[in-house]
């Protein structure tokens, strides 16, 4: 994945199998931290990923 894409794709990836897993959330977070800072594309990407969840069209996986 291109380092300046990661989060959108992280976000792009769970709305397309319409789950936030655990492996995805732990990777957003990851890259969050590494990159000390949201852009306003990922900050925008990750707001529609909450709206989404919100309206129950993602589901949440539970860590197992």
């Amino acid at each position: 994945m291109k380092t300046t894409h990661v989060i959108r794709q992280l976000v792009a990836k769970a709305l397309q199998i319409k789950q936030l897993t655990p492996d995805i959330e732990n990777e957003i977070n990851y890259e969050l931290t590494r990159l000390g800072y949201i852009s306003d594309a990922d900050y925008e990407a990750l707001e529609l990923l909450m709206s989404e969840m919100d309206a129950g069209r993602i589901r949440l996986v539970p860590s197992p």
